[in-house]
């Protein structure tokens, strides 16, 4: 399946970003690409299910390419396929301050979704989200 998305990686685990044209895809990829993140798609992501967990790669024709409003495309090394462990809709907004644990339904699985829209310094928040996840107060 092709989703109008970005994706990176980072140690392994994938961030999927969702949102409108002009939304800021690309611009939040690099920003965490700043943070040590690496590109697997920009613009258009393929995803696909292989057993338990979804996996996200680049179409070929875009591979290694992300871009920059205002500057062109740039060139990046390549990651992928990896599996998502994140996703972020920059479409919406979240209302409260300590939400609900949300989830994005996708090829018959559940991913953690973080609604982004208008967040300042949301890339530091997502990078500390893949690196340790969310604390659950169900945790023993």
């Amino acid at each position: 399946m092709m989703l109008h998305a970005s994706c990176v990686a980072f140690q392994g685990r994938g961030l999927l970003i969702l949102g409108a044209s002009g939304a800021g895809k690309s611009c939040l990829a690099l920003e965490m690409m700043a943070f040590g993140c690496a590109l697997v798609a920009d613009d258009r992501v393929l995803v696909r299910r292989e057993s338990d967990r979804i996996l996200a790669d680049c179409p070929p024709a875009i591979l290694g390419r992300i871009e920059a409003r205002g500057v062109g495309i740039l060139s990046a090394d390549p990651a992928g396929p990896v599996p998502l462990a994140l996703a972020v809709d920059l479409d919406q907004d979240e209302p409260d301050r300590l939400p609900i644990h949300r989830k994005l339904d996708l090829a018959g699985l559940h991913l953690p979704l973080v609604l982004g829209r208008g967040r300042v310094h949301l890339a530091p928040v997502l990078l500390q989200y893949l690196k340790s996840g969310r604390w659950d107060r169900d945790r023993p």
